[in-house]
């Protein structure tokens, strides 16, 4: 490793990168993709075993949901732009619509 190579400035380098090329993506979306947001969300459950013994083996015998399901944080496109936010979400949308109107084009 060179003497006047910094990491820090290396690893922010990077991710200045990766946020340019993100946004682009965002405002930028290709018109010829579909364009649909989807995310992952999960609910937590409470499970319930007993211990059969003849069989050494535990059974489930209920479940309990401990929270609701909520929107996630995180969104993505159906045409490979990940990682966005609910506001990003909406503003490549926003794009990919306003792009497709101005080629006349029906998604």
């Amino acid at each position: 490793m060179t003497e006047d190579a910094d990491p820090e400035a290396n690893l922010r380098e990077w991710k200045e990168a990766m946020r340019a090329e993100h946004d682009d993506a965002i405002e930028n979306p290709a018109p010829d993709e579909r364009h649909r947001i989807e995310g992952v969300a999960q609910v937590s459950y409470r499970v319930y075993f007993e211990y059969d013994e003849e069989r050494d083996a535990l059974s489930r015998t209920r479940r309990e949901q401990v929270d609701d399901l909520s929107d996630p944080e995180l969104l993505s496109c159906a045409c490979g732009v990940r990682g966005m936010t609910p506001e990003e979400a909406r503003r490549h949308v926003r794009a990919a619509r306003e792009a497709r109107d101005a080629n006349g084009d029906a998604e």
